[in-house]
This record gives structure tokens, sequence and C-alpha cells, in this order.
């Protein structure tokens, strides 16, 4: 919610200089994740973590 909400304010604000830039969609924010790990740990490990995330 914090980042459609931030999105639409943003836009709104700033429409003319972002419509330059941002022609196909209207977002900052992408729909995938990101995981990143240094150090000994196991891929099992990082999927546990991923897929606790927001619980």
């Amino acid at each position: 919610m914090l980042k459609q909400l931030t999105t639409y304010r943003i836009w709104k604000k700033h429409n003319n200089y972002l419509s330059q830039h941002f022609w196909k969609e209207r977002t900052f924010w992408s729909d995938g994740y990101f995981a990143c790990s240094i150090g000994n740990v196991s891929k099992e490990i990082i999927q546990r973590y991923i897929q606790t995330q927001g619980s």
C-alpha cells in the first residue's frame, strides 16, 4: 500500500517530467524479489527466508 500511495502522489506532482522517462507504465516498483547473501548459506535457508517474508 505504501508503494502504491507514493507512486500515485509522485506521478500526480511530477507528471510532465516523469512522462518523458516512463512512457510505458506509471510505476517505479517491480513485481519481483531480490535476495542476496554473503557467507556460507544454503539454498534451502534462502528459500525459507524468502517464503516467510511478510508473515
